[in-house]
């Protein structure tokens, strides 16, 4: 089990989404699971995800209709396994 679990939502941030994915994967902090909500897109976001996640088996992508952030949020709360949860925007990123 990881200790942490990392919710992002993800909705047509296809600019965004790889700089925020990549900033995620290089932390020092390896014990992580990162659950990507895709949240309907309707641009190329959600490919960009499944490529990521084909090439980092600590990423997990789950694609639903558009319902909203919150929504996102809360279903990806109810697959993290991580000791702790916390949640990063898809159009942001760590330093």
């Amino acid at each position: 089990m990881p200790i942490f679990s990392i919710v992002v939502p993800v909705y047509n941030v296809e600019n965004y989404i790889y700089k925020c994915l990549n900033s995620i994967s290089k932390q020092t902090i390896r014990d992580i699971e990162v659950i990507l909500i895709d949240d309907g897109s309707t641009d190329s976001s959600l490919l960009i995800c499944e490529s990521f996640c084909s090439k980092d088996k600590r990423f997990h992508v789950f694609s639903k209709k558009n319902e909203g952030q919150g929504i996102a949020r809360n279903l990806g709360m109810s697959y993290a396994t991580g000791e702790y949860i916390s949640f990063i925007d898809s159009d942001d990123w760590i330093e």
